[in-house]
């Protein structure tokens, strides 16, 4: 479908999602929020695409939320009637892929300037990779708002000091590309030019292994963050059992035995 706030191609298996309101450095407007929950929608359910790219056109991954578009009460405003769908009773999420039910693996490529609302991209993401020259900051007490769940997030992939640091100072201080990658919260620093090129390279990496295998330790390593280790291990086996029934579970091992490439089915 035609998109007018972001790009949507898919290559191969993998999806690609661009945020593309340059000229506003990717801020999330209500219509741009409508508009990724369907493109990582038909993602979700395409069975050609086994892994998403998120992206950002122009000098900046995302600045958060469009401050134009938030009413002078603070107000979330929804495209849908208020509390009309399940989404606006919840956290409110904008731009946030929906990690707790998807399936498929989300790569993440901080290309610019990367804050507020886009932060969720980093801290939700599967595989986070920044270019030389993205920067990191949540600005909410700097405009006089609360810094909610960005930093609630943040401080479960930060250190508890370093995340506090970073919202109470605002857009005061800016972590760099390669500070982020010392912490852990990206896992590589590219080149600028290039970032979109290395993770269609990883992408391709993952999408070389058994998509449902990916699928399932995904999900039993995202899901059991939020359970005690035991529960999580129990749950980490029921995926893999679920799998051992699967065409692709016989043929990795077959593949190897007669030293070929896996020829992976999905199912």
């Amino acid at each position: 479908m035609p998109f007018d706030t972001i790009g949507y191609a898919v290559d191969g298996h993998t999806a690609t999602i661009t945020l593309n309101r340059p000229d506003a450095l990717n801020a999330l407007s209500p219509h741009m929020i409508t508009e990724l929950r369907s493109a990582y929608d038909e993602a979700e359910n395409d069975d050609k695409v086994w892994s998403l790219i998120v992206a950002g056109a122009g000098r900046a991954f995302c600045t958060g939320a469009d401050v134009k578009a938030i009413p002078g009460d603070g107000k979330v405003i929804n495209e849908r009637p208020y509390l009309s769908t399940y989404e606006q009773w919840e956290a409110p999420q904008e731009g946030t892929p929906p990690f707790r039910t998807m399936t498929k693996p989300v790569l993440t490529a901080v290309n610019g300037v990367c804050c507020g609302a886009g932060l969720d991209w980093v801290t939700t993401g599967d595989i986070v990779i920044a270019s030389d020259r993205a920067s990191f900051f949540d600005p909410h007490v700097s405009i006089g708002l609360v810094a909610g769940r960005e930093v609630v997030r943040l401080a479960r992939v930060l250190p508890r000091t370093v995340a506090l640091r970073m919202a109470l100072m605002g857009k005061h201080e800016r972590m760099s590309a390669q500070r982020a990658y010392e912490l852990g919260m990206v896992t590589e620093v590219v080149e600028h030019d290039r970032l979109l090129e290395r993770a269609q390279e990883i992408a391709a990496i993952v999408n070389s292994n058994a998509p449902l295998a990916v699928r399932g330790t995904r999900l039993a390593i995202v899901k059991g963050l939020n359970v005690p280790l035991h529960e999580a291990e129990m749950l980490a086996e029921s995926f893999r059992e679920r799998v051992t029934r699967t065409e692709d579970a016989l043929e990795g091992p077959k593949a190897f035995i007669e030293k070929r490439t896996p020829d992976w089915q999905c199912r």
